[in-house]
């Protein structure tokens, strides 16, 4: 399982290279102020880092748990970002909402744009983090020597 710095070194690593891809995108896609779509993407940053240490740390558990230990399928890394995102999403709706000014269901469209971004960059990410920082534990005994 991970140690906390390296979970930190993830979340900060994610967040920022997520948001130096989305706030332009978003406001070319959205017609709107890149300011205006970098005040959402960092608070939405801000709120996501911290959802994804909770997250993952609760997930890596539960895989632990369930499975004596932490290696993801495919099928498991496309669930793990669908639920990661289906939940930020529902934190994010209400802000994007009142911060922009529009309605709930424009924030929504808003929304899972960005949550479509996020959970096929949430996947390549983490399955590209995975190869940079492999855990010992992943290595095949005869490379553990």
């Amino acid at each position: 399982m991970r140690k906390t710095a390296d979970r930190i070194r993830h979340a900060i690593s994610f967040e920022l290279i997520g948001l130096a891809l989305v706030t332009p995108l978003g406001a070319l896609a959205f017609g709107m102020p890149m300011a205006d779509i970098g005040v959402i993407g960092v608070a939405g940053a801000t709120l996501a880092t911290l959802w994804n240490y909770i997250y993952n740390l609760g997930f890596d558990h539960l895989m632990q748990r369930l499975t004596g230990g932490t290696r993801k399928s495919v099928a498991i890394r496309v669930l793990h970002a669908v639920m990661f995102e289906v939940g930020l999403l529902l934190a994010l709706l209400p802000m994007i909402a009142w911060y922009l000014g529009i309605s709930v269901v424009q924030a929504l469209m808003m929304d899972v744009s960005f949550a479509l971004f996020y959970m096929v960059y949430a996947f390549v990410f983490n399955w590209a983090y995975d190869r940079v920082f492999p855990l010992p534990d992943w290595q095949p005994v005869a490379q553990q020597s």
